[in-house]
């Protein structure tokens, strides 16, 4: 496989707008791109998007990041093996709706990291097996503390980023890399409805390029953008009898 140009990019999630700009950029540089998410038109028109204007190989699959049960059958069914697996999918919720429904919270819950944790157990296995890969996991700088506006996705992006954080220890000693990407505020379809301070929001773009950097860097953790390496360190270091009195 190493002999071959380019690399394989899995992108589970992939309709996302920061999946799209994940697969431009890497398509960019050669690399063969697999799509995978539930809306298959959908991923067929950015596989197509992206064959046209980059050259680039691409398919498209059919994966349900809920849909535990048939995890193993969809990735190990892929051939050649990524070298490269991106997790972006996710969902942001409600929070006061969360507050009141279960089923809002549990939805937010599995999303963002029950399906994460399913499906990269088995790429990690795989990866594991044959000492090589890069695993992405997009997290949030939401998971570094806890607030009131939007705890239940935060919650659920610590478990996330926790999770990173150990499978990077275990497969560290395979050869295999763990990226855990903290984006702050991106101006995508997710966030659309929320007002977004220009100072502290990044594009999509933006993103990909510090996947893709932190990727050949071999990077453990990276922020994006970079400020919000230290907005976070000083919001997790606030005295928590201080901190609870805030509204954030």
């Amino acid at each position: 496989m190493e002999s071959r140009k380019g690399k394989n990019i899995l992108i589970l999630g992939a309709s996302s707008d920061i999946a799209m700009a994940l697969g431009e950029a890497y398509a960019k540089k050669g690399d063969r791109i697999i799509l995978a998410g539930r809306n298959l038109s959908r991923l067929k028109e950015i596989a197509s998007d992206i064959s046209i204007r980059y050259g680039a190989s691409t398919q498209y699959l059919e994966f349900d990041a809920l849909d535990y049960a048939s995890h193993e059958l969809f990735y190990l069914g892929i051939d050649p093996q990524p070298d490269i697996v991106i997790c972006v999918f996710g969902y942001l919720g409600d929070q006061e709706v969360a507050q009141r429904d279960w089923k809002e919270t549990e939805f937010i819950i599995h999303t963002n990291y029950t399906g994460a944790a399913s499906i990269l157990n088995i790429v990690a296995n795989e990866m594991e097996k044959r000492s090589s890969g890069v695993i992405v996991g997009i997290s949030s700088v939401a998971g570094d503390r806890g607030k009131l506006s939007n705890y239940m996705y935060g919650s659920a992006k610590a478990g996330f980023t926790a999770y990173l954080s150990g499978l990077r220890n275990r497969l560290y000693h395979a050869g295999v890399h763990v990226l855990t990407v903290k984006p702050g505020f991106v101006a995508t379809q997710m966030t659309a409805h929320m007002d977004l301070p220009p100072l502290l929001t990044a594009t999509p773009a933006m993103v990909a390029n510090d996947v893709l950097k932190a990727v050949s860097s071999r990077k453990d953790v990276v922020y994006s953008f970079s400020r919000w390496r230290l907005l976070m360190f000083i919001i997790r270091n606030i005295p928590e009898f201080i901190f609870k009195r805030l509204k954030l």
